[in-house]
């Protein structure tokens, strides 16, 4: 009798974003689903943030070897911030773009991007202020803090748009050290937390 040895491939995580598009998330965690989704593409990160913004990303701070892959850019005025992303979104050695745009993509603007990403095979995410979504994006993730008072590191991301699969919520326990995260039941069906494949 002959058996199949031939592996089955693993189920995607819920948190894999398409490649060669551009994505967004909000909320008070964007940062940190950001980094997370960093971690988890190889190559140059390209990170964009207006450059009258005081928060950027400190490189000491960052998960070990990404500030050595962190490229960040300042650009000054929302016309050169569209710019910088639309480039760094054709360059074919950057592996990851995050970006801060202070207002809405106007259509347009978005389906641009997206072109520019499939140009250089290249993922984005755009972080977004609330009710300032793009209606080009691939997804919408709104990402918030879900911290309780024995645990710090938890964290609800939920998927509000998907134009190629289901929307979903989650719990997660991510330490922002690696790729590695933990899975979190609903309370009252709590059982030992399963890593997932990054």
């Amino acid at each position: 009798m002959l058996h199949d040895l031939r592996k089955k491939p693993e189920p995607a995580s819920p948190f894999t974003l398409a490649s060669h598009r551009v994505h967004e998330a909000g909320g008070r965690g964007r940062r940190a689903f950001a980094l997370f989704q960093a971690l988890r593409h190889a190559g140059p990160i390209v990170w964009i943030v207006p450059d009258h913004i005081p928060e950027r990303p400190l490189l000491s701070g960052l998960p070990q070897g990404m500030g050595e892959r962190l490229i960040l850019l300042t650009p000054k005025g929302r016309t050169d911030l569209i710019w910088s992303v639309e480039e760094t979104l054709r360059a074919a050695p950057v592996g990851f773009v995050v970006a801060e745009p202070q207002s809405a993509l106007t259509l347009t603007e978005g389906r641009r991007l997206q072109l520019a990403a499939e140009a250089g095979q290249t993922t984005g995410l755009m972080l977004i202020r609330e009710g300032e979504g793009c209606p080009a994006s691939e997804t919408r993730w709104n990402c918030e803090p879900a911290a309780g008072p024995s645990d710090s590191t938890l964290q609800r991301w939920s998927l509000s748009k998907n134009k190629k699969g289901t929307n979903g919520d989650w719990v997660i326990d991510w330490n922002g050290a690696s790729a590695a995260f933990h899975m979190v039941s609903e309370a009252g069906e709590r059982c030992e937390p399963q890593t997932v494949p990054g």
